[in-house]
């Protein structure tokens, strides 16, 4: 069989997936990127600001899509995480990675095209729209991202591979990453909304492209095909001893609770981020465009050199610096002013984000590991629905915390106003302050993971004896 494919055990020997497999696999964590990060930095501020939905409605809709999205996630997973008749002929993963994203990026631009209705007289259409499309964005969006990174633990398999296709991937996207992060910043002016809706046609466009050339990453090989369906033939295990299993791992339970401080966290910060250029800089949009990309050359040029410390470091050395050094680069953002003080703070951010990024799909996989081995079978789909719903629980904290502020500080979403030293401070907090606080929780929590030296040898050993 071709290696092309996928990496195969060939006589107990581990043979890694090559270059061209990483770098295709890479455009499906554009994607996917794109989807969590374009929702988090842009719906709060258009609907509450730009389309004028009162900020306790906004923060209702969110509400009521993050409880959508704890019911349908881990349901959509354990659905979507069996085989098929189709599964040996098309692959276990790859199908449901190409196909969701289409609906998913429709979904999302139309999340930009509310009924044009006055809001303040009757709010209730845009209420119910932003929930419907929010619902319907999400479903789709879920299931491509359990299975975009449920397969990445079973397509890539070695520490080493694994290090090296999250480096690959982050390599590969970066360029699409700022190009993405930017163009939000290059269309939109305060107070027209036709740039947002403009804004995300163009960004839906690249997204189609970068899902075609995701093709050739996520084909699974037959070998990938059997190892899925290994487990499953001889015993189909329930939903409930599933989640016994799973939520009584503690590696992955408190890498769960460590994940979900740090991406919430970033969530806040950028749902936060027009805010802070409006009203903490009270500069256009347009020079947000330096400091992100100040922020992901920084990253993507770091990527490297944390992944060669990292061969003499475990995951959860390695992941524990990268976050304590983000924590860091929240500080200065309580009291800078400028535009040039914003670019080293993102610098420092940029450099150590990519040093906890890095480590996130190993220390990820390694769990998932464990787990095949407890149950007999992967199923890393359902598990990835899991994490799934801690990372889209952002909007929730972000209706929350926003929300909550915004309130508390009277703050005023007319488009172009100078907000009040109160309101400005408080779009501080939810921007620095808050994620801060939830960084520190992910530092606790990761102090408390133990799967590695020779615990994690020894199932890495279990698991190619039982072909799994």
């Amino acid at each position: 069989m071709s290696t092309n494919n996928s990496s195969s055990d060939i006589n107990g020997e581990q043979v890694e997936a090559p270059t061209k497999k990483m770098v295709f696999y890479s455009f499906g964590n554009i994607v996917s990127t794109f989807f969590i990060t374009a929702y988090s930095t842009l719906i709060f501020y258009f609907y509450e600001v730009e389309v004028g939905l009162p900020v306790l409605l906004v923060s209702l809709a969110l509400i009521v899509f993050a409880i959508f999205n704890m019911i349908s996630v881990p349901l959509v997973g354990y659905l979507t995480d069996r085989p098929f008749k189709w599964t040996r002929k098309w692959g276990f993963r790859a199908p449901w990675i190409i196909l969701t994203a289409f609906p998913a990026l429709l979904f999302y631009f139309f999340l930009f095209t509310p009924p044009n209705v006055d809001v303040k007289t009757n709010p209730w259409p845009v209420f119910w729209y932003m929930i419907l499309f929010s619902c319907l964005y999400n479903i789709f969006y879920s299931i491509y991202r359990i299975h975009y990174y449920g397969g990445f633990a079973n397509i890539f398999r070695g520490d080493s591979e694994r290090k090296r296709a999250t480096a690959i991937n982050w390599l590969v996207s970066s360029p699409f990453t700022i190009l993405l992060t930017i163009l939000p910043y290059i269309f939109i002016v305060y107070g027209d909304r036709s740039t947002f809706v403009l804004t995300a046609l163009i960004s839906v466009c690249i997204m189609i492209v970068c899902n075609i050339l995701t093709i050739p990453g996520v084909l699974e090989s037959d070998e990938i095909k059997e190892r899925y369906i290994q487990g499953f033939v001889v015993d189909k295990g329930s939903y409930r001893e599933l989640l016994s299993i799973t939520f009584r791992n503690k590696n992955f339970m408190v890498s769960l609770c460590s994940f979900a401080g740090a991406l919430i966290a970033m969530g806040i910060s950028s749902a936060s981020t027009i805010y802070f250029f409006k009203d903490v800089l009270q500069v256009p949009l347009q020079q947000a465009i330096l400091p992100s990309f100040a922020f992901l050359l920084a990253m993507t040029i770091s990527m490297p050199l944390w992944n060669r410390l990292s061969r003499n470091y475990e995951h959860k050395t390695m992941y524990l610096l990268g976050i304590i050094l983000t924590l860091v680069s929240y500080i200065p953002l309580l009291w800078i002013t400028t535009i040039e003080e914003v670019i080293v703070v993102f610098i420092i951010r940029g450099v150590a984000s990519s040093c906890y990024i890095l480590m996130m799909m190993p220390i990820v996989s390694d769990c998932y590991d464990e787990i095949t081995l407890a149950c007999g079978r992967h199923q890393e789909a359902t598990l990835q629905s899991f994490r799934t719903i801690i990372y889209r629980s952002s909007p929730l904290f972000e209706a929350l915390v926003i929300g909550f502020v915004h309130i508390v500080t009277r703050y005023d979403p007319t488009p172009n106003t100078v907000q009040s030293p109160l309101a400005v401070w408080g779009v501080r907090v939810h921007t620095a302050l808050i994620p801060m606080l939830l960084l520190i929780i992910s530092i606790i929590a990761i102090l408390f993971y133990d799967l590695k030296g020779d615990k994690k040898i020894v199932l890495k050993e279990n698991l190619r004896r039982k072909g799994l």
